[in-house]
């Protein structure tokens, strides 16, 4: 198989810089290597990460790759012989490798580790995430054994120190490669790195140290909270590795609907229904909002899709911004059904266009607004 292009390897742009270089092969590396990477083909990956590194991190190497391409690199590397040139073993990948892991390129498993972090989603009514509740859920999560105090081993035993790695946590591998024959630590199978073994598990546990229950937990949702938003629970996850902090539980919010008003951010929107006779003359309306009623002056004349502003009467801001605004949007309903007396009201509306029929008679509008009060 044709080897690919050394640039087209680290991802990098043929005009990158050293430090565009270097930024993508410490992001591969990490990503492939086999302590890291069990997947199927990831030990190859890598050192074609690394080989592409070796070749393009040097300016003497890179411009004879640049030149002459892969040809170039085998009269570098000796005529293609399979390994790396010069003292660097893997072109500087321990010094790299280590900045992942402070030092040596490893990682100490006996070291306290934060759990790992929980997600819920928790689905809230339209009132409850405007106004705020407290309610209490329910999740499956691991827990501290409490049989062992998360030791692992059945009380009154204790864990003895790992046969295959005489304690050390790793095992050295040899594998036969393109490069050659390379040797490679990695983590004990046998004890997972911890350098220990567990000959008398606890009952309980069966010698994980943790246990998965059912777990309560009270969340106070915050006023204002919005469909999508989240919040963090500190150290409501996962428990802790040797001893490290547990992780944190994030509660993801889906909001329901309502059947009245249309929620955007912090505004409110509400739609109102008025008549063509309220809409031509004017009223008086009472208008819910999410606190109370208020009343909503509709001048003559109001268009249907007329918008008015209810200033701060909104949702409370969830970080405490103030108040959002509600927007009524007005839509003036056309009578299907009329009565013969409406039916001539419309038709002298037709007729007359609201102008004064004279001087002696009444305004057309005057007879209408009587007529639709029952005067």
């Amino acid at each position: 198989m044709a080897k690919r292009d050394y640039y087209d390897v680290l991802g990098v742009d043929k005009n990158a810089s050293k430090d565009e270089i270097k930024k993508a092969y410490r992001k591969l590396s990490k990503k492939y290597h086999p302590d890291i990477n069990k997947e199927d083909g990831a030990d190859q990956k890598f050192k074609e990460v690394s080989e592409a590194y070796e070749a393009l991190s040097d300016d003497n190497k890179r411009a004879q790759y640049d030149r002459f391409g892969h040809e170039g690199m085998n009269q570098q590397f000796g005529g293609g012989g399979g390994g790396f040139s010069g003292s660097g073993g893997f072109g500087g990948f321990e010094d790299i490798f280590s900045s992942f892991f402070g030092g040596g390129g490893r990682m100490d498993p006996n070291a306290p580790r934060k759990g790992d972090d929980l997600q819920y989603t928790m689905t809230v009514t339209f009132d409850e995430a405007v106004f705020g509740v407290t309610k209490t859920i329910t999740i499956k999560k691991e827990v501290t054994c409490e049989t062992c105090d998360g030791n692992g081993a059945k009380p009154g035993t204790s864990k003895t120190t790992c046969k295959m790695c005489s304690g050390a946590g790793r095992v050295a591998v040899e594998q036969n490669t393109p490069f050659g024959r390379i040797q490679t630590e990695r983590t004990c199978p046998t004890c997972n790195g911890t350098g220990e073994e567990i000959e008398d598990p606890c009952d309980n546990c069966k010698g994980a140290g943790t246990v998965t229950k059912d777990v309560k937990i009270e969340v106070t949702v915050p006023e204002g909270v919005d469909n999508g938003q989240q919040i963090r629970l500190q150290g409501k996850g996962e428990p802790g590795v040797n001893g490290g902090p547990a992780g944190d539980l994030y509660i993801v919010f889906r909001v329901k609907p309502d059947t009245r008003f249309t929620r955007d951010g912090d505004d409110i929107h509400y739609e109102l229904p008025i008549s063509f006779a309220q809409a031509a003359l004017g009223d008086e309306i009472k208008v819910p909002t999410i606190h109370a009623e208020v009343v909503l002056t509709i001048p003559s004349g109001t268009q249907s899709g007329k918008r008015f502003r209810l200033k701060e009467k909104g949702v409370k801001n969830v970080h405490g911004y103030g108040y959002g605004d509600q927007f009524v949007t007005i839509k003036v309903v056309t009578p299907t059904k009329l009565s013969d007396k409406e039916v001539d009201i419309f038709r002298q509306l037709a007729e007359h266009g609201g102008e004064e029929i004279n001087e002696q008679n009444e305004n057309f509008f005057d007879k209408t607004r009587r007529f639709f009060k029952g005067d």
